[in-house]
């Protein structure tokens, strides 16, 4: 809104040429997300302290997660807000992209809610049902494929890291494509939000990441000198994810060890059906395996655990899965397990920042 009320004044009042740089309107959205996270976050917790939505605590998880048990949680809504308020502020809003993303982050963030909403409220102990949740994480997927199938000159060709000329182009099976992305990514955050400020860190690294690659594939001189696919209007996103990044580091603020409140399946699953939905539109879908690989091998030591375990009839590969809870039991103290897996979502950040260059 900001946008569409001071860039048009830049015909008379030339300082407001400004706002036509998407650089300038990224950071400023970084910083009003920031701010709202910042300065509503005190109110936002002391509201879900008062409805009583504190976090439920599992028997069977470590010991030393049971004193956290009555955190408030649900503080996904604080993110999503103030993404939303930010992205609206500072974006273009004919772009297209724009409102797929915030299309995304809504869905997917009304699926989390609903389910925090029936547990945490409702005090029903499994909230929506894993087939449920699945299945509408799956629809909203599903139906942001076709929408980004849709556009006349979107590239169906999938971008493969290190390999320039290998381009497959999946035509119409590209929306179930992008669909998988999303729904995987989605659910890998979700495994991944079990220690406090686990879950942010990694994704402010991952928004941060994509809003890098999303500036890059919307410049067109920069798209065609790195060998990447351009794609008209994707720069648009580079503020989104920016609200996203901001966003992030104001929740963490109040989710940092010991943590002042959890985001709950509101803001684990709409951050990283968000961050799917953002590989899409930036080409580089394959490579967000690299970019969140953290949340990737989250998700795989649950799979592997639960595979063995069915195999062998008990036995288990690790000490507990996702996991963060295997250094746990091996004694590690929770804020180094959160520190180092941060080092390590870095790590992978930059190696994917590398593949610009190297294809």
């Amino acid at each position: 809104m900001i946008y569409h009320l001071l860039y048009p004044l830049h015909t008379t009042i030339s300082a407001f040429n400004v706002f036509r740089y998407i650089t300038f309107r990224t950071i400023y959205a970084s910083l009003t997300a920031f701010l709202l996270c910042f300065f509503l976050g005190p109110w936002v917790i002391r509201k879900l302290g008062e409805l009583q939505v504190g976090q439920f605590i599992r028997d069977d998880g470590p010991q030393t997660h049971l004193k956290k048990a009555g955190t408030p949680t649900m503080g996904g809504i604080l993110i999503i807000g103030a993404v939303l308020i930010s992205t609206l502020l500072w974006s273009n809003l004919t772009n297209y992209y724009v409102w797929i993303v915030l299309w995304v982050v809504t869905g997917y963030g009304v699926i989390g809610f609903t389910d925090d909403y029936l547990m945490q409220i409702k005090k029903q102990s499994k909230g929506l049902s894993a087939r449920k949740k699945f299945g509408l994480q799956c629809v909203v997927a599903f139906l942001t494929g076709v929408f980004v199938y849709l556009i006349p000159d979107f590239d169906t060709r999938v971008t493969v890291p290190f390999l320039k000329n290998v381009s497959p182009d999946l035509g119409w099976g590209y929306i179930l494509f992008a669909a998988l992305v999303i729904v995987g990514t989605s659910n890998a955050v979700n495994l991944t939000d079990g220690l406090d400020g686990l879950a942010i860190g990694p994704a402010i690294i991952v928004s941060t990441t994509y809003m890098v690659f999303a500036y890059v594939a919307g410049h067109v001189k920069i798209a065609d000198y790195l060998q990447i696919h351009h794609v008209p209007g994707a720069g648009e996103i580079s503020i989104f994810c920016g609200a996203l990044a901001g966003a992030g580091l104001g929740f963490l603020w109040f989710n940092a060890y010991p943590a002042q409140v959890f985001m709950g399946d509101t803001g684990s699953l709409s951050i990283g059906g968000v961050l799917g939905t953002a590989a899409v539109i930036t080409k580089q879908e394959i490579l967000l395996v690299i970019v969140g690989g953290l949340f990737v091998i989250e998700a795989l030591s649950v799979i592997l655990q639960v595979g063995f375990f069915k195999m062998t009839h008990g036995k288990r590969i690790f000490r507990m899965a996702p996991l963060h809870h295997h250094f746990e039991l091996k004694g590690w103290p929770e804020p180094k397990v959160i520190v180092r897996f941060w080092i390590i979502s870095i790590v992978l950040a930059l190696i994917s920042m590398s593949t610009l260059k190297l294809r």
